[in-house]
This record gives structure tokens, C-alpha cells and sequence, in this order.
């Protein structure tokens, strides 16, 4: 089995020294800065939970626009992007374990209100568009994760 220590050299390419892996910075220059890393990660969250809430709606309502669940994916984005803090950290009197179950009820209800007014459901029918949507997010999310090896 090979592996990678972190003075590996690339060796000359082209004539240019050899630089080593650890040197080389991944987040610097023009797409370093925290707001394109900021732009791209609520980018990249719309749109995952607008493909999963299409999946839903699709698999619950029927034929139904693309352009609804895009409406409604930004909205639970900007709540996870905005409460992610206390999923990681203690903030206050809350641990990072129930800053965790805080911030996925407030993306659900988030969800649940977007869904609603994009939708037009009644109640009953938007949670369980809500529900089918967490369960379409969450199998999916795995997927993703075990495919592209996150862990």
C-alpha cells in the first residue's frame, strides 16, 4: 500500500522545482477569501436540498416545476449555513450535542414553512412533504458521503 508522507516532492515538471505537498496552499489567491468559501458552500447546500426536495415532491405530489423546490431549497440553506456554529462548538449554556438537535429542527421547520408557502399545501400534506424531503436529504447525504469518502 502506498502512502503519502507530507514532504512528498512532486518532482520537476516542465522545469519547475520541486515543491513539496505541504507547502502548496489550497486556500489562498482569488478563491481563497471566507466569502467565496462562504458563496460556494450556500450554493453547493441550495442546491443539494433543491434536487432532494424535487426528488420529493416529485415522488409525493407528481409532476411538479423544478423552479418551486428552488424557490424552497434556499431557505432551509441559509438556516443550516447560519446556525452551523452551534453544531460544532458549545455557545453558551448549549453543547455541541444539543446544538446539533437545535439546528436540524430549526432547518425542518425552516423547510416546513418554505414548502408550505412555495407549495401551497395544507398542513397535514406539508409535513409530510417535509418528512419525505429529511428522508430523500438524509439518504442521499449518505450516499454522497460514502462515495466520496467524508468521513
Amino acid at each position: 500500500m502506498w502512502t503519502v508522507s507530507p514532504d512528498f516532492s512532486l518532482g520537476p515538471l516542465a522545469g519547475a522545482p520541486a515543491q513539496s505537498l505541504a507547502s502548496i496552499p489550497l486556500q489562498s489567491g482569488p478563491f481563497g477569501s471566507a466569502l467565496v468559501t462562504l458563496v460556494v458552500t450556500f450554493v453547493g447546500a441550495w442546491v443539494f436540498y433543491a434536487v432532494t426536495l424535487h426528488l420529493a415532491a416529485t415522488f409525493f405530489i407528481g409532476e411538479v416545476r423544478s423552479q418551486r423546490a428552488a424557490y424552497a431549497g434556499a431557505v432551509p440553506a441559509v438556516v443550516s449555513l447560519l446556525l452551523e456554529r452551534y453544531g460544532v462548538a458549545s455557545v453558551g449554556f448549549v453543547s455541541p450535542a444539543l446544538g446539533v438537535g437545535i439546528v436540524v429542527v430549526a432547518t425542518v421547520l425552516a423547510d416546513a414553512a418554505a414548502i408550505s408557502a412555495v407549495y401551497d399545501l395544507p398542513r397535514r400534506a406539508t409535513a409530510a412533504l417535509t418528512l419525505l424531503h429529511v428522508a430523500f436529504a438524509t439518504v442521499l447525504g449518505i450516499a454522497l458521503i460514502n462515495l466520496f469518502g467524508m468521513v
